[in-house]
């Protein structure tokens, strides 16, 4: 996982912010299995501990964490589905 200031190009976004736990990581899961194989996703999420949440259930689920951006008041996770 790396942090970075610029953007990947999503596919598809998922706008989390104002969800509590676990809300942004199932929201996320839910989109990833409506997607096809290769398929980037845009976790956006204000949810403190979405990062890590999301980089342990890429490594459990054989998906990748592209990058974590820093947003300020958010974060933006990239995901490709696997």
């Amino acid at each position: 996982m790396t942090t970075r200031q610029n953007h990947t190009e999503a596919d598809t976004t998922v706008d989390a912010r104002g969800a509590t736990c676990p809300g942004p990581l199932m929201d996320l899961i839910s989109e990833v299995r409506a997607v096809n194989i290769g398929t980037v996703i845009a976790l956006l999420t204000d949810t403190e501990k979405s990062p890590t949440e999301v980089q342990e259930w890429a490594d459990e689920s054989g998906n990748e964490v592209l990058d974590v951006v820093d947003e300020g008041d958010h974060y933006r996770i990239h995901v490709k589905k696997r």
